[in-house]
Formats: structure tokens, sequence, C-alpha cells
């Protein structure tokens, strides 16, 4: 039962010391895990919301094509010559490479 208790009060360094390494471990995941994938969603946010018609996109099933047509929550995207598909929003990124539409 020492043992228990020796851990679980810190003993050797405090529990100040323990309540420092703790809030030092919380601050390390903040700055270098959460707060880069906050700022990655943003700019994929801002991404989709200057999204306009004749856009080239990419889904994330891997489907390239252009914007044809923008609603509230959804993309039409033609990816062939009169073959249209709707997609949700989330599922659509901007293409930096160049898309061929037969």
């Amino acid at each position: 039962m020492d043992i228990l208790l020796q851990a679980a009060t810190g003993a050797g360094g405090g529990m100040g010391t323990s309540l420092l390494m703790m809030v030092a471990i919380i601050a390390v995941f903040y700055f270098f895990m959460i707060r880069p994938q906050q700022k990655k969603q943003k700019d994929v946010q801002r991404a989709r919301e200057a999204m306009k018609v004749g856009d080239k996109v990419v889904t994330s099933g891997g489907i390239h094509g252009r914007i044809k047509e923008i609603g509230d929550s959804w993309f039409l995207v033609e990816v062939a010559d009169g073959v249209k598909l709707k997609f949700e929003k989330t599922a659509v990124f901007a293409s930096s490479s160049e898309v061929t539409t037969p």
C-alpha cells in the first residue's frame, strides 16, 4: 500500500512537479497535434467556400471533374461530356493538376 501512496503523491518530486509535467504534456499535444489539424481543417473549409463553377476538383474517391453547379451542401461535378455526379461538399477538394474530360 505504501508503494501506491508514494506513486500517487509523486514521492521524491512532490505534487507540483507531477502537475507541471501533466501541463507540459498537454501543451505539447496541443501545439504539435491539435492546433495544426485545426488550421488544416480551416484552410480546407476556406478553399471549399472559394470554389466556383468551372473549377477543377478531385473527390475523396479520386474522381476528377469540373464543377457545373453549386448547392448549399453539394457540388454537381461533370466527370465526362454529359456525365454529372452530385457530391457532398465535404467529399470534394480543389485540384492543382490538370483535369482532362473527354
